[in-house]
This record gives C-alpha cells, structure tokens and sequence, in this order.
C-alpha cells in the first residue's frame, strides 16, 4: 500500500479520502470542512423538525388507529412511539449511506467520525441519544458550545466521536 493513497483531495476540495487503511489527515485541521457550518446546521435542523413533527403526527394517527381497534389496548404505546420518532429518524439517517438527515443534506453537510469515515448505526444512535438528551435537559442551551470553538461543534458532536462537515468538500 502506497502513501499516496492518504493524500487530501486537490482541486479545491479539503478532507479525507475514504480508503482501505486508516487516514492519516487530522479531521479537523482543514477550515474549509467548516465554512459557515453553524448556519447550515440549524437551517437543516429546522426543516428535520419540521419532518420530524409531521412524522411524530402520522405516528400518532397510527397509534391511536391501533389503540381504537384493539380496544385501548395499544394505548399504552402511543407516547413511547411518538417518542421514538426523533431518535429513529435522526439516527437511522446519520447511520445512512449519505451519513446526513434530509434537512443535512438541503444545506450540504454532513455527519463524520474521527477518521473520516461515515458513522456506524451505535455511533449515529449516540450521536443522537445525546442530543435529544441534552437538548432537553438544558432547553437547548447547550447548543450554545457550538459559539466557543472555530469548528461549530456540540457537546454531542465531542462525546459520540463526531464531527459535521461540508458535504461538497469532503474527498471519497
């Protein structure tokens, strides 16, 4: 195997290249990966709660659809199941093979770990399990983390091994 093969892409792109081996560029030392990465994180937030909440609403509808017909008896799980739709949406989406929500992907970023390869299913669902955790725990203040470092990262991103970049700059 060849040097060459863990080389960042040229022509104006910055980042990894997904190859056989370990990478050997350090995530976070290309700025370009973070150019106005706050602003497209929380645009693409918006449109996935958005999403989120017409899912959680069909969600619903179907439970209590189920609950009628089974006389009450599905009842029960209409809050768990309306519950699940953030964690479910967000997580299967991050484990995705373009690694980003749908709201993600209309303002071109996306979800990486430490050496730039796409997340696994267990890491996505970390991912988001701290993040609706914390967000609900702090009233979304703790999102305020992202304004205290030059690559827009939470809480969440720094303890699941995550990192959210620009989609078009990232090589592979």
């Amino acid at each position: 195997m060849s040097s060459t093969n863990h080389l960042p892409v040229a022509t104006g792109q910055a980042g990894w290249q997904e190859t056989e081996g370990p990478t050997v560029i350090e995530p976070l030392s290309d700025p370009l990966l973070f150019d106005g990465i706050r602003t497209r994180r929380v645009l693409g937030y918006l449109v996935d709660l958005v999403l989120v909440g017409l899912l959680s609403v069909a969600v619903w509808f179907a439970l209590v659809f189920a609950g009628v017909v089974t006389l009450g008896l599905l009842m029960p799980l209409l809050p768990l199941g309306v519950a699940l739709v953030p964690l479910v949406y967000h997580t299967l989406q991050v484990a995705g093979p373009r690694s980003a929500t749908i709201g993600m992907r209309l303002f071109g970023v996306e979800v990486r770990n430490w050496t730039g390869t796409r997340p696994d299913l267990l890491q996505a669902f970390l991912m988001t399990a701290l993040f609706l955790t914390t967000i609900a725990l702090t009233g979304s203040l703790i999102l305020l983390i992202s304004l205290f470092n030059s690559r827009g990262r939470t809480l969440h991103d720094y303890l699941s091994g995550t990192v959210v970049v620009r989609s078009e700059r990232v090589g592979g």
